[in-house]
């Protein structure tokens, strides 16, 4: 599915080289009454084996994989295109696909589990956190001229995981009311045992060491089941960021796909000058991250360098500092600001609606909608920052 750049790392890197390719996974949802709907086979088979799309987790889940992609246009139609397929295929059998991190009303643990030997295997190990699952992430492939460059790149990553977070929360809702947090998934997600960020490992052998040592002492099922916030690909030739949310629309997602490109353009870069990895605390990378998952783009976040609360967009900036940008991602990060991200939006139509399906409807439209407006007025963000 997706390979790797041809890029000359000894030449500089330009961002637009490297090859990216898009995961994302969505809920079906019945249109009366905001539950959790388990007919993805159903689905699927009315898709009539489209390979871009597929089974997860649960049987109320599907998950949509983009081509390998060189510009965001690619991306963006092809997110676009897999989006509408999949929502008609659920429309013709009375259903509604959204794009949301978590189920905004109640789970129904593992009698929804997909039977797959995988994921049975899973649920026999992982019983309790595989019923309390359910979640749905973005994961943005890049493709990479080695796994020990990919390594370097990983360690370069941890600073701006939390921003990526913060940009892409899009789970307040769950449980039928709003949890306070901008992404609720990454505080479920959270709870598996490898789903940590990436380390600074001194190369290729340090990383599988880690690898094999989780699944040895049972934290993780198997290579696939390491569930690092940014990680090399098990598969595929590719550095695979995975903090972010399954995004709201897919102008956001084509957003964050630039940015993870953008980040491992310029991580790549540090590594061909010999740029020193800085070795960040991973307390203050998981102050930083539980910081975004709270108050999202509008909160108060923890700059990883200092351990200090600082405005999250003051973070932002930083990240698009970094970055080689011709203006394009800042350009759609000043949208988003204007639309709002998927947890204000989400946050602001839960209060405003009467209604499960007045709120799923909502949440369906936006899952196809390919231009949003702003929203009207957006609610306070609390203000206390975890430590």
């Amino acid at each position: 599915m997706y390979t790797s750049t041809t890029l000359d790392v000894r030449a500089g890197t330009d961002a637009r080289l490297l090859t990216v390719g898009v995961e994302e996974e969505f809920l079906l949802l019945d249109p009366a009454t905001g539950d959790v709907a388990p007919v993805a086979p159903q689905v699927l088979a009315l898709l009539g084996g489209e390979p871009s799309i597929k089974h997860e987790a649960m049987r109320y889940q599907l998950e949509t994989n983009t081509g390998v992609c060189t510009t965001l246009e690619e991306i963006r139609s092809d997110i676009t295109r897999l989006r509408g397929l999949a929502s008609d295929a659920a429309a013709q059998l009375g259903f509604r696909l959204v794009a949301s991190g978590v189920v905004p009303r109640h789970l129904p643990g593992l009698p929804a589990l997909t039977e797959t030997p995988r994921y049975q295997a899973l649920a026999q190990r992982f019983a309790r956190l595989v019923a309390g699952c359910g979640t749905c992430g973005c994961h943005v492939h890049i493709g990479i001229p080695s796994r020990e460059l990919g390594v370097n790149v990983l360690g370069r990553l941890r600073p701006w995981l939390a921003t990526l977070l913060a940009i892409s929360a899009n789970s307040p809702i769950a449980d039928g009311r709003d949890t306070s947090w901008a992404s609720w998934r990454y505080h479920r997600w959270s709870r598996w045992p490898s789903a940590v960020p990436p380390r600074v490992w001194r190369g290729v052998s340090d990383y599988d060491a880690t690898i094999l040592d989780l699944i040895r002492h049972g934290r993780a099922l198997d290579e696939r089941g390491v569930y690092f916030h940014a990680r090399l690909s098990p598969r595929y030739p590719t550095v695979e960021v995975r903090i972010m949310d399954a995004c709201l629309t897919a102008e956001d997602t084509v957003l964050v796909a630039a940015l993870v490109r953008a980040l491992v353009a310029a991580a790549l870069d540090e590594a061909r000058r010999g740029v020193p990895i800085e070795p960040l605390r991973d307390s203050r990378i998981a102050s930083a991250l539980s910081a975004a998952a709270r108050g999202g783009l509008q909160g108060m976040g923890i700059d990883p360098r200092t351990g200090r609360a600082v405005d999250q967009r003051l973070l932002t900036d930083l990240l698009l500092d970094h970055v080689l940008d011709d203006g394009l991602i800042a350009d759609m990060l000043d949208r988003l600001n204007e639309r709002g991200t998927g947890a204000e939006r989400q946050r602001a139509m839960w209060s405003q609606t009467a209604t499960p399906q007045e709120f799923t409807q909502f949440l369906a439209d936006a899952t196809v909608c390919t231009q949003m407006e702003p929203i009207a007025a957006r609610p306070p963000v609390p203000a206390v920052v975890p430590t």
